[in-house]
């Protein structure tokens, strides 16, 4: 699994992020989602390496085995803002101060508040399967709250982390290895069973809904959208067509320069359909490689 990929520990300051890396040319941030690993992407990155950039796949901070910061009564060491100022540490640290950042799940809200706090930093936003915390708290109904119930009850203190321990596989109903690939299985399985992880994945829905909503509102009211070219995708057999209509017209409002589709897949897009989402990044990203060649010329 992600052969020839560097695999190493970097200090971005509060933490200190495990990351893997690989590649020559413009480089690209693939942020994971909950609850998994940067090994989601060991089928998507490898691709986009021979395509030409430079990738990276990191380990949010408190999954996996990234650190894990001492929690406080706002939730605040686990918010998208805190995790986004660990990815820009990160990315100059692998000398690449200016990237494209992809996010899958909970890897797009982080991916969203990157471009909106560092809109010097992210040069290409690409947001998989969700739209910003707000715009899902403002719209929620009975259906979202059934469906989603896992965001309100992940944000309870202590029961959530007595359920998912009692029985982690059963919890997440975990893939079959050769549906995610053994490595990255494993990784997932050693993830969902280590205490001090679960914890700190739900401490990112607790953020979820009280700083990190907070956040995202004071950027509507003040105005602040998304500067950067973004592409939406979300997956055929998920739901944010169900909940949504047209999910793009959610997003409209954040970004300036927008476009979008869906991609055929369930939730799990990295893994479940590898090829069609390189395709579709390499088609969305390759204009910043032209423009950058031209640069250097």
């Amino acid at each position: 699994m992600l052969e020839g990929f560097r695999d190493e520990r970097i200090d971005v300051g509060e933490v200190d992020l495990r990351v893997r890396h690989a590649g020559e040319g413009p480089p690209v941030l693939l942020i994971h989602g909950h609850p998994r690993t940067g090994a989601t992407w060991h089928r998507v990155a490898p691709r986009l390496v021979e395509g030409g950039y430079r990738v990276v796949c990191p380990d949010m901070r408190g999954y996996g085995r990234s650190g894990k910061a001492g929690i406080v009564p706002d939730h605040a060491q686990q918010s998208k803002r805190a995790v986004a100022r660990d990815m820009v540490r990160l990315m100059r640290a692998l000398g690449s101060p200016r990237f494209a950042a992809v996010g899958h799940d909970r890897g797009c809200y982080v991916a969203l508040r990157l471009a909106l706090d560092h809109p010097d930093a992210v040069d290409r936003l690409v947001v998989l399967d969700g739209v910003p915390i707000s715009e899902a708290l403002a719209r929620c109904d009975a259906r979202f709250a059934h469906d989603w119930y896992h965001w309100f009850f992940f944000a309870q203190p202590e029961k959530p982390e007595r359920a998912i321990m009692a029985d982690p596989d059963a919890w997440y109903d975990a893939a079959r290895p050769e549906a995610m690939g053994a490595e990255n299985h494993r990784e997932f399985r050693e993830a969902i069973h280590d205490p001090e992880t679960v914890r700190a994945m739900l401490e990112d829905y607790r953020a979820g809904l009280g700083i990190d909503r907070v956040h995202e509102e004071a950027d509507r009211r003040a105005g602040r959208t998304v500067r950067c070219p973004t592409l939406f995708l979300w997956s055929t057999r998920d739901d944010m067509a169900d909940l949504y209509g047209d999910p793009l017209a959610v997003w409209r409002p954040w970004a300036e320069d927008l476009r979008g589709a869906p991609i055929e897949s369930g939730h799990h897009v990295a893994e479940e359909n590898p090829e069609g989402l390189a395709a579709a990044l390499h088609r969305f990203l390759a204009p910043a490689t032209a423009v950058d060649s031209r640069q250097d010329r």
